[in-house]
């Protein structure tokens, strides 16, 4: 009874960290959120998305036909909240906060597969009890997790869906009829985000290879079943991805083959300095197949780094400030539990698990390893939950360390009593910090990389609408893709904006491009709303938003 509280604890606390403050934390949508949710209000009206197409499996969106599955879970929400921060974040703080009840549930679906009679009944019972309540809240709990739960990235409904993949294939193994919704997950995840597209069927080829004798032994018609549904449900995106000029053209943007003039320039001149020394091994080594090779390795490792993992993080909108994506106070915990689930004698009576688990964790920067931009957190979220277990191992592990310790001399007590303490406090302190530099001082520190100050520039532009004869957006850095937040603040009509949509996205009295005040300050009676290096110092504002550490973020200018 008492495991069950504990874990009705851990999804509550779950769910109160991601749904906390939803729509205000962080402060605005970013250019993807308002994307998806302007394509689902779309779909909602009139069947099409802002480009008109037929309830498509991907959104053209800013050209990188991202996978629509996210924009329609949004559709359900909009009825309720409105086409709004909340209903677009909603789905994935859904996702984020079953992720960790299905994290419950698999790692003790792991532990109790592989039984054993002859183990240790005490330290195993406490293992199958505690190491999935441990895990799953981690999980709960997780910078990583928590700062893709609370944005609608389409990749932490990903990953949801593969845990449930993994759920649902080895439960299916001892429960025949539980397999056929192994098929649906591993399906649907390639709908999610363009790494699954990769990722997941190397998971279904590790559960395949490592449990492929207990296939045997499950019905055939499940099987069938496995894999009629999963091919029926994913064949349309197999379709489109093979068929269409489009569908990997967000792959082919951030692959490490897209930019190949550098690669080429480089492997040209060391060729050419090989026969010039006459080296034949390096006229053999030094080309681009062998650089690239090493380019994609180095991004393979990259993802690694402990510093980028504890320390630095990437990209400002993929952590909060000053922090990391796993907690300091884990890293010791997470190699003691590395260790022990690669060397322990308990371990080894769960290889199958064991292999599950390594087998996770290694493929996991595979996707993002042959993309530019590494290491990167949203392409490698699929690490999760393999951190979490790795560090509850680690945690479980220190607590039978001092449980036998305790049984020694007085003085050898007070020592392992102290690190104890010592582990509490640093640990509580660390997760004290994250949570104020995520819901306190993150939207201080980071308005301006979550576009903060479109929402202010909308209303302002609505206010004064009449009075102008054209409204001038411009389309640069920092403000490059604003016509989707107008959009989504204005709430325009999708019907209209389909069959009125002009150059640049332009609708209504508005156009979006870059200002160039030389030539754009002889247009009369225009309202121009850029950032403020577009104009000159010297052209007074009608209105200035700032982000919320007082910088200047969006300038608002008029002429008569």
């Amino acid at each position: 009874m008492k495991y069950k509280l504990l874990l009705f604890g851990i999804i509550l606390l779950a769910a109160v960290l991601r749904l906390w403050n939803l729509g205000n934390v962080p402060i605005s949508p970013d250019w993807d959120e308002a994307a998806l949710g302007y394509n689902a209000y779309s779909l909602l009206q009139t069947g099409k998305d802002e480009y008109g197409a037929t309830l498509p499996m991907t959104l053209q969106s800013f050209g990188d036909y991202k996978p629509a599955l996210y924009a329609y879970l949004i559709i359900p929400f909009i009825p309720v909240f409105g086409l709004s921060d909340i209903a677009v974040r909603l789905p994935s703080a859904i996702f984020g906060i079953i992720a960790v009840g299905a994290t419950y549930l698999l790692v003790k679906e792991l532990l109790y597969y592989k039984k054993n009679k002859k183990e240790n009944t005490h330290v195993s019972e406490k293992l199958r009890q505690v190491l999935p309540l441990l895990s799953a809240g981690l999980l709960a709990i997780s910078p990583w997790h928590i700062q893709f739960s609370r944005v609608a990235f389409e990749s932490n409904v990903g990953l949801t869906c593969n845990i449930l993949l993994v759920l649902c294939f080895i439960v299916g193994l001892r429960k025949n009829w539980i397999f056929i919704f192994s098929g649906f997950f591993a399906a649907l995840s390639i709908y999610t985000y363009q790494s699954e597209k990769i990722f997941t069927p190397l998971l279904v080829l590790v559960l395949t290879v490592i449990y492929r004798k207990e296939l045997f032994k499950v019905a055939k018609k499940y099987l069938v079943l496995a894999f009629v549904i999963g091919a029926l449900v994913s064949l349309p995106m197999v379709y489109f991805t093979a068929t269409n000029e489009h569908g990997l053209a967000r792959a082919k943007g951030t692959s490490v083959f897209s930019s190949q003039d550098d690669i080429l320039k480089y492997s040209i001149q060391k060729i050419e300095r090989d026969k010039k020394d006459n080296n034949v091994l390096g006229l053999i080594l030094d080309n681009r197949r062998v650089e690239y090779t090493k380019l994609i390795f180095s991004g393979y490792l990259a993802h690694y780094d402990l510093k980028w993992l504890f320390v630095t993080g990437d990209a400002q909108r993929h952590h909060a400030p000053f922090m990391g994506l796993l907690y300091l106070w884990e890293l010791p915990f997470l190699l003691i539990g590395i260790y022990t689930a690669a060397f322990s004698p308990l371990a080894k009576q769960y290889r199958k698990s064991q292999f599950v688990l390594f087998s996770w964790f290694l493929i996991a920067p595979i996707p993002a390893a042959i993309t530019n931009d590494v290491p990167h957190a949203v392409r490698t979220l699929n690490f999760l939950p393999t951190f979490q277990i790795f560090t509850a191992i680690g945690l479980l592990t220190f607590y039978v360390f001092v449980q036998k310790i305790v049984r020694l001399t007085v003085w050898k007590k007070i020592s392992v009593l102290a690190l104890t303490g010592l582990v509490v406090v640093v640990s509580g302190l660390n997760i004290a910090y994250y949570l104020n530099q995520y819901f306190v001082q993150q939207n201080y520190f980071y308005s301006e990389y979550w576009q903060y100050g479109y929402k202010e520039a909308v209303s302002y532009a609505a206010n004064n609408y009449e009075k102008y004869e054209r409204i001038i957006v411009s389309s640069e850095v920092p403000l490059d893709q604003s016509y989707i937040f107008f959009l989504y603040y204005l709430q325009f009509p999708p019907h209209e904006y389909q069959t009125t949509q002009g150059e640049n996205h332009s609708f209504g009295k508005f156009e979006f491009r870059p200002i160039e005040w030389k030539t754009d300050s002889t247009l009369s009676n225009t309202l121009f709303i850029g950032a403020p290096g577009e104009f000159p110092e010297v052209v007074p504002a009608d209105h200035t938003i700032q982000y919320l550490n007082g910088e200047e973020a969006i300038k608002i200018v008029s002429t008569d």
